[in-house]
């Protein structure tokens, strides 16, 4: 998991001055409120089969009224969760490092739906320590999950803006590469369209978007694996929740229509990937 609300997802990432668009929710991206009909559903806890997207789902951090200080322990938690699953080593070394070697000159990375902000502190080490030169800003609408990022220990070349994507390009801002983490299945097929056209838009080069794919061995894994690091936190809850509401590789493929691949990067992970090089 990592960012927390990317508000309304078709306004993803933004600029330095804050939105003021609608309130965002949280849950690792664009907190999208549950549609008529789906608020029982969401808290029955009512386990559905993993063979189709379960959207009408919804997460407990999506909640804005949820309890803040496991809110808090939740989004501080995420930085280990990630380094364990979410695969971005495999990434930075495969796709956002070569990339960024190729540009010969200094370089803008932004994350959508940054969260607390781990994501984006890890890569930013890792492109130092290779001698990139890169300006990471992390964009979260979120003001509970912006804190808990503005609270990290980050260099100068490192910023977060309480922003969504829709508003940065709307202000021409333009990035050599957008991603985000875990966003992608908070998203119906339709949000999904327009969220992958505006940080295609928002991208000048590379694309990528890490997400979870939905599977049974995923979802028996995670809920055994979690278990020692989920007390006090919504780790257990939403992570199985948001296995439940995640695309296979073929479903997000389909989504996601023409100039886009969908890669597998490390175990039970997908990456949307669109390359304007």
């Amino acid at each position: 998991m990592n960012g927390t609300g990317v508000g309304d997802p078709r306004r993803p990432g933004s600029g330095p001055r804050p939105a003021t668009g609608p309130r965002s929710s949280l849950g690792t991206r664009p907190g999208i409120s549950p549609r008529p009909g789906t608020e029982a559903r969401a808290g029955t806890g009512r386990r559905a089969g993993l063979s189709a997207r379960d959207e009408g789902l919804r997460e407990l951090m999506d909640d804005p009224d949820c309890d803040p200080e496991r809110l808090r322990a939740t989004l501080e938690r995420f930085d280990l969760v990630n380094r364990l699953v979410a695969g971005w080593g495999t990434v930075y070394r495969r796709r956002l490092r070569p990339f960024l070697t190729g540009l010969g000159r200094p370089a803008r990375v932004l994350d959508i739906g940054a969260g607390g902000g781990d994501l984006v502190a890890r890569l930013a080490g890792w492109s130092a320590a290779d001698g990139l030169s890169v300006q990471w800003t992390g964009a979260e609408p979120d003001p509970r999950a912006l804190q808990v990022a503005a609270a990290r220990d980050v260099p100068p070349n490192v910023e977060f803006v309480r922003a969504d994507a829709r508003t940065l390009v709307d202000a021409g801002e333009h990035f050599d590469v957008v991603l985000s983490n875990h966003v992608l299945h908070h998203l119906t097929d339709d949000e999904l369209a327009d969220f992958a056209e505006t940080t295609a838009l928002a991208a000048t080069g590379l694309v990528l978007h890490g997400d979870i794919a939905r599977g049974r061995l995923a979802y028996g894994l995670y809920a055994v694996g979690i278990t020692p690091f989920a007390p006090g936190t919504f780790l257990r809850t939403d992570g199985l929740r948001s296995i439940r509401r995640s695309y296979r590789p073929d479903e997000l493929s389909r989504a996601l229509g023409a100039g886009w691949r969908v890669e597998t990067p490390a175990p039970f992970r997908l990456l949307a990937v669109r390359s304007r090089a």
